[in-house]
C-alpha cells in the first residue's frame, strides 16, 4: 500500500434516511469533525468527502451523503446527487436507526447489490434502542456483515464505543481487494528492462509547465516495474525510434496523435494510446471496442454524448469540443448533435443518444466508469472511450488494440 497514490483511494460511501446518524458515523469513524451533525433532519445537503489512511488497508475516501427520504424538489436534488455516488462506491455502508430495515435500506441494498458493491449493514443509535435480533441475523444470513453503534456525541469525532472498532473492522473484512489502489497500466505488456516510447504532442491544448495526469501515471507505472521511458514530441518519433539500439517494447501516444504516430512506427512495434491504456485499466476495454462498431452507423442528426471525467475550459482546439464531434460527423457524412456532460454528471436514462463517449477517467476509481457501462447496457446504449473512438474514426482500431487480443477480438466480431 505505501505505492499508492493518494487520489488512487477506496470509495466508501454511507448511505441511509435523514437524521439516521451518517454523519455521526463519519465523524467518529475520521475522528474529527468532517460533517455537520444536527438533530435536524436534512442537514448534509451535497455528499461531503473526507479522505484518510485507514490502516492496514491504506487510503480511503468515505463519502456521507444526504438522507434518500428527503422530500420537495431540493430534496430531490440530493436524493439525485446521493444515488450519483452510489455509482463509485467500492464499499458501501447502510445506516439504519430503526429496529428493523425498511423500504428505504432495502432499495439502498438493491442499488449496491445491483452494482456488485459489498455492503455493511450498521444500526446506528443501539443505545436508544436496540436493533431486532431476527432481522440482524436475516440480514447476516443475506450475506451482510452487521455492526451496531452508538454513536451518540460522536458529532465532535471524538465518540468512540466499542461498536466503532466492530466497523473498522468489518470495513477490513469487507473491502474488495480489487478497490484497493489501481491496477497497473503496463505491468502485464512490458518487461522489465524494456523502453517504452510515450509520444507527448505539445499544442495548444497541452498544459504549461507540465504534463497531464495520464502521461503522469504512465511514467510513474513504467519506473515501477523497471523499464524505461523515452518521452518525445510527435515530431521526434522517427529520430527516438532510430536511436534506440533494440525496438521498444510498445510506442504509447496522445490520441490526437494516433495517424501519425502509426504512420511513423513500424508495423512491428506494437503502438496503443494512453487513453485505451485507462480504458482498459478503468473500464471492461472489450465492451467499449464492441461499442465503437456504432460509429460506423452514425447518420447526421444522430445524438452523442461526450462524457468528460474533469473540468476545464475548452480551447479552440479542444478534443472532447471540437476535434472529437468534427472527427464523428466526418464519419456519419454530417453534423451530429453532440451533448457533453462533466465531472460525475451522468444522465440517469442515456437512452436518447445513440452513442456515448467517455474519457479516459484518470482521476475517477474503475467503479464509477464500470457502472456507466452498466447504465448504458442496460439501456441498450453502447459506450466507448476517447482513444478507442479516435482509433476507429482514423481506422487503425485494429493496430491500436493489438496490445489486448481479448478487446481486438471482441472489436472484429462486430466487423464480421
Amino acid at each position: 500500500m505505501a505505492r499508492v497514490r493518494s487520489g488512487h483511494r477506496l470509495h466508501i460511501g454511507i448511505f441511509g434516511r435523514r437524521n439516521v446518524g451518517k454523519s455521526s458515523l463519519l465523524n467518529a469513524l475520521t475522528r474529527q469533525q468532517a460533517s455537520i451533525v444536527s438533530h435536524v433532519a436534512g442537514t448534509t445537503t451535497d455528499p461531503v468527502e473526507k479522505p484518510m489512511e485507514l490502516q492496514p488497508l491504506g487510503p480511503v475516501l468515505f463519502i456521507d451523503t444526504a438522507g434518500v427520504d428527503d422530500e420537495g424538489a431540493l430534496g430531490g436534488q440530493r436524493i439525485a446527487r446521493t444515488h450519483q455516488v452510489l455509482d463509485r462506491t467500492d464499499l458501501g455502508l447502510i445506516v439504519c436507526d430503526q429496529p428493523r430495515w425498511g423500504d428505504f435500506e432495502r432499495h439502498l441494498l438493491a442499488e449496491l447489490r445491483l452494482r456488485q458493491v459489498p455492503v455493511v449493514a450498521v444500526f446506528s443509535k443501539v443505545d436508544l434502542h436496540s436493533p431486532d435480533g431476527a432481522e440482524c441475523c436475516r440480514l447476516e444470513a443475506d450475506g451482510l456483515r452487521v455492526v451496531r453503534c452508538a454513536i451518540t456525541g460522536a458529532g465532535d469525532g471524538r465518540g468512540l464505543d466499542p461498536g466503532m472498532a466492530d466497523l473498522r473492522q468489518a470495513l477490513l473484512d469487507q473491502a474488495p481487494l480489487e478497490g484497493v489502489g489501481r491496477r497497473s497500466l503496463l505491468a502485464d505488456l512490458v518487461p522489465a528492462g524494456a523502453a517504452v516510447v510515450l509520444v507527448v504532442p505539445v499544442d495548444e491544448g497541452a498544459p504549461v509547465g507540465r504534463l497531464i495526469l495520464p502521461q503522469q501515471q504512465v511514467i510513474t507505472d513504467l519506473l515501477a516495474i523497471d523499464a524505461r521511458a523515452v518521452v518525445v514530441k510527435d515530431s521526434g518519433l522517427k529520430e527516438a525510434l532510430a536511436g534506440l539500439a533494440q525496438p521498444p517494447a510498445l510506442v504509447v501516444t496522445d490520441s490526437q496523435a494516433f495517424r501519425q504516430v502509426a504512420r511513423d512506427t513500424p508495423p512491428d512495434v506494437p503502438m496503443t494510446s494512453f487513453s485505451i491504456l485507462f480504458a482498459r485499466r478503468q473500464g471492461d476495454l472489450a465492451e467499449m471496442a464492441r461499442g465503437a462498431a456504432a460509429i460506423r452507423h452514425l447518420k447526421p442528426g444522430d445524438r452523442v454524448l461526450i462524457a468528460e471525467a474533469c473540468t476545464h475550459h475548452p480551447g479552440k482546439e479542444d478534443i472532447g469540443r471540437v476535434k472529437l464531434p468534427a472527427w464523428l460527423a466526418g464519419q456519419a457524412g454530417g453534423e451530429l448533435r453532440v451533448d457533453h456532460v462533466q465531472g460525475h454528471d451522468f444522465p440517469a436514462d442515456p437512452s436518447p443518444w445513440k452513442l456515448v463517449v467517455q474519457c479516459g477517467a484518470c482521476m475517477w476509481n474503475r467503479r464509477e466508469v464500470l457502472n456507466r457501462q452498466l447504465h448504458c447496457r442496460q439501456a441498450g446504449v453502447p459506450l466507448t472511450n476517447y482513444g478507442v473512438c479516435i482509433a476507429a474514426t482514423m481506422g487503425i482500431l485494429d493496430r491500436a488494440l493489438a496490445p489486448f487480443p481479448e478487446a481486438l477480438a471482441a472489436w472484429r466480431e462486430t466487423l464480421a
